[in-house]
């Protein structure tokens, strides 16, 4: 598997994001994966908040949140879940945003269908695939990797439940998640400081299926794991939850 990224100047508020991906990108091979840091995508749609004007970050992260839990952690952080994962301070961003708060997306789906669908057209490639990453904490390890956040082009997973094992024992449970196994290793190679990547390309990553259409919101369910289903489960349902627009 291959990872080159791509620097470009420091973004602001307002630019296209389809011209960044055009002014940097010169080319995609068949069955890459374009990889987009969510923070760029935000900045250019707008979707901060100037510190500023924001009467604090915690009532920012509550209101953003699909839920959050009602004591701050004991690093001032809010543990939320956003957008079906749990992650700090609804994945709210100060760093490189030069007195803004970065938000996520606000429909980060659609967002991600558009570049999938530009790419495609102005490239005139036909697999291809388009992973939208963050950053995130691992609980009992310090520092942070690459999640996956949206997808478009690609099966999110790759099933080994039938597979033979290495003594030839069929698998009943397997899969890997594609998304976030993808992300870190990306984010790895984009960094988190002031590298100015934005951008990567991978190529050669394998067992990928490349998709011919974009995923509805039905396929995105199939990912992720309701609430009460979960392996950790008894810790998340054990907690005190603020819940908004999140449902268990």
């Amino acid at each position: 598997m291959n990872i080159k990224t791509f620097k470009t100047h420091p973004v602001v508020k307002d630019e296209s994001i389809f011209q960044l991906i055009d002014n940097y990108i010169p080319s995609f091979s068949e069955r890459s994966i374009l990889v987009i840091t969510s923070k760029i995508i935000s900045i250019c749609e707008g979707s901060v908040v100037e510190k500023k004007h924001a009467s604090s970050k915690i009532a920012l992260i509550q209101q953003s949140a699909d839920a959050y839990l009602k004591s701050q952690s004991s690093h001032s952080v809010q543990i939320t879940i956003k957008n079906n994962a749990l992650i700090p301070s609804a994945g709210i961003d100060e760093s490189n945003g030069n007195g803004l708060y970065i938000l996520y997306p606000k429909d980060l789906l659609q967002s991600t269908i558009a570049i999938w669908k530009h790419v495609r057209k102005i490239y005139k490639i036909k697999n291809l695939g388009v992973l939208i990453t963050d950053s995130h904490t691992t609980p009992l390890r310090r520092g942070v990797i690459g999640i996956g956040l949206g997808w478009c082009g690609f099966n999110p997973l790759y099933d080994y439940v039938g597979k033979p094992d290495c003594f030839g024992v069929p698998l009943c449970v397997s899969m890997r998640n594609n998304v976030d196994a993808l992300a870190a290793a990306a984010v790895f190679c984009m960094g988190e400081g002031n590298e100015q990547t934005p951008f990567a390309t991978i190529t050669n990553a394998p067992k990928i299926e490349f998709q011919s259409t974009p995923p509805k919101v039905k396929d995105l369910m199939k990912f992720f794991i309701p609430l009460k289903e979960d392996l950790y489960a008894p810790f998340l349902e054990s907690s005190n939850w603020v819940y908004g627009s999140f449902s268990k």
